[in-house]
């Protein structure tokens, strides 16, 4: 091909670029700039539900007080769901009282721990649709015994009106547990709550199937306490769902799964 035909060939490839450039401006982005929610692969609907604030409170054995109030943490003031779980004292099993005066819900049974006479169980509560702001805290009034260990997670899920669907199961002594299922019809936020039951101060356990750990308590005093993790996953669209927990030492462990969708 003679020199000056290729000239012209690269003139005009140049402006067609250019053109299509200007008719797409998401590939003139800068770099080092950020993407915008269209322009990233499947990102999630606007109002779907998302992890929002939390925290765990405990109380060692011996120790603690009435009423076991937990951290204060920044909630929205509308459109978030909220969970609460009483783990310690079957005497102390009273409901949560939160600062912005929500109800809150009993879902699912009371769980006795296996190997303690009945002495402790778990309880979870919802407000669905709540109220918060700044200083948000959950209370629980430990009336049969104060001084008692208790551990007491506060999870806020945000633009969720819905408690989709909830699974809980006790699985028997083993390295790793698997929870009940759960099932979304679209885009939701999985909560995951393991109570291990065995006489033990230092433990591990982590959650599988792409669930992340928020909070946890698993390394007692020499006093003891009320093991606990909370896991999480945001999940796109409409499926079953379970988690698995993979642990030492081996023990059982009272599993909660929660699935929260926009209403």
């Amino acid at each position: 091909m003679p020199h000056g035909l290729r000239r012209g060939c690269a003139r005009r490839w140049h402006a067609t670029v250019v053109a299509l450039l200007l008719a797409c401006p998401a590939l003139t982005t800068a770099q080092g700039a950020a993407p915008r929610a269209t322009d990233v692969p499947n990102a999630p609907p606007q109002n779907a539900p998302l992890l929002g604030a939390h925290t765990l409170l405990s109380h060692s054995e011996g120790e603690g007080v009435s009423p076991a109030v937990t951290a204060p943490i920044e909630t929205q003031p509308a459109g978030s769901t909220f969970i609460v779980l009483n783990g310690g004292y079957a005497k102390n099993g009273n409901g949560p009282v939160d600062n912005y005066a929500n109800r809150w819900k009993r879902v699912g049974s009371r769980v006795v721990f296996n190997g303690y006479g009945g002495a402790f169980d778990v309880t979870a509560y919802v407000a669905v649709a709540g109220k918060g702001g700044s200083g948000h805290s959950v209370r629980i009034d430990k009336s049969g015994y104060p001084e008692g260990e208790i551990t007491v997670p506060f999870i806020e899920v945000r633009n969720a009106g819905v408690l989709k669907d909830m699974a809980q199961n006790y699985p028997a002594p083993a390295l790793v547990m698997t929870s009940g299922e759960v099932t979304t019809t679209g885009p939701a936020t999985l909560v995951a709550v393991w109570w291990g039951d065995g006489g033990v101060k230092t433990m591990t356990t982590r959650p599988d199937s792409g669930f992340q750990m928020i909070d946890s308590y698993l390394l007692l005093p020499d006093n003891s306490g009320v093991q606990c993790a909370v896991a999480y996953r945001q999940v796109a669209s409409a499926g079953t769902y379970h988690v698995s927990w993979v642990g030492s030492p081996m023990q059982g462990a009272i599993l909660w799964l929660f699935a929260f969708q926009a209403e």
